[in-house]
């Protein structure tokens, strides 16, 4: 063979190959595997063909999510919004699934596929957006704080760098409560329901997180209320796996149509006892 044609021969390779992989380039992956494309879908098609909803939710918050020791059976705003959207993706609002969660623990059970989202009192931050994706705020709160009757703290304004402050571990109302109050001495539980239990055992003067769950234990015992104006914007989503976008989009269609057949007002008036808030 000559020079001439080796030299073309090569060409033509160079060329197909180039060829090969521009084509390979325009197929957008994930660390996961597989296109971008299909990797999107691939929760909500599991969770189809599965035929239920696995759903991580609270058991130690009143209103939201709490377990009745006798019965077993757990109830709240965010089990019924579980319910609500089983019925939306899957048509029927009994193909749920639920597993306990704490703000501790329900990123790592997301994210290590133990649930396919989570429906907690999770407030949208965009530090946890780095690790998870969100739906559409389904819940607006505002953190707050628990004391017992007739406490002198009657608000943020009255709490000092002396005061000791119960709160839950991997809420973000420990890092608010700080920024409010350099200094401030926080205590911090596995649950609320430890934390409530250390405030009535005195071990703090308030207790503090989104005044949706504190209304929950002042609910429990009237010994206690929930005392001055919220002093942070909690918008709370359902946190589902990163990159998984179909389901998000599935999420939020059911909260869209929740809100436009008025089953989300009633809903709402169930567990907090009155209509949401005009925005």
């Amino acid at each position: 063979m000559s020079n001439k044609k080796r030299f073309s021969l090569l060409l033509i390779c160079m060329m197909a190959l180039v060829m090969v992989l521009g084509a390979c380039s325009t197929t957008k992956t994930n660390p996961s595997g597989g296109s971008a494309e299909s990797n999107t879908a691939a929760q909500l098609d599991q969770i189809k063909q599965r035929g239920k909803l696995i759903v991580g939710v609270k058991y130690d918050t009143k209103l939201f999510g709490l377990k009745d020791p006798g019965s077993g059976k757990v109830e709240g705003f965010d089990v019924d919004m579980a319910h609500a959207l089983a019925k939306s993706i899957l048509g029927d609002e009994n193909k749920v699934e639920l597993k306990e969660v704490t703000s501790k623990t329900r990123i790592p059970m997301l994210n290590n596929g133990d649930v396919d989202m989570v429906i907690a009192t999770m407030t949208i931050t965009d530090a946890r957006k780095k690790e998870v994706d969100f739906s559409d705020v389904y819940f607006q709160a505002g953190q707050s704080l628990l004391v017992k009757k007739g406490s002198p703290i009657q608000g943020i304004e009255d709490v000092t760098a002396d005061t000791t402050i119960l709160a839950a571990k991997g809420a973000t109302s420990i890092d608010n409560i700080e920024e409010k109050v350099p200094g401030v001495k926080v205590l911090e539980f596995d649950n609320y329901q430890d934390a409530f239990n250390a405030l009535k055992a005195g071990q703090g003067e308030a207790l503090t997180t989104d005044d949706a769950i504190l209304y929950g234990m002042a609910a429990q015992d009237p010994n206690y209320e929930v005392v001055g104006k919220p002093f942070t914007d909690e918008p709370y989503g359902i946190a589902v796996k990163k990159g998984q976008t179909g389901l998000v989009e599935a999420i939020n269609k059911g909260l869209t149509d929740m809100k436009a057949d008025g089953s989300y007002d009633e809903l709402y008036k169930k567990w907090i006892g009155k209509a949401p808030e005009s925005k």
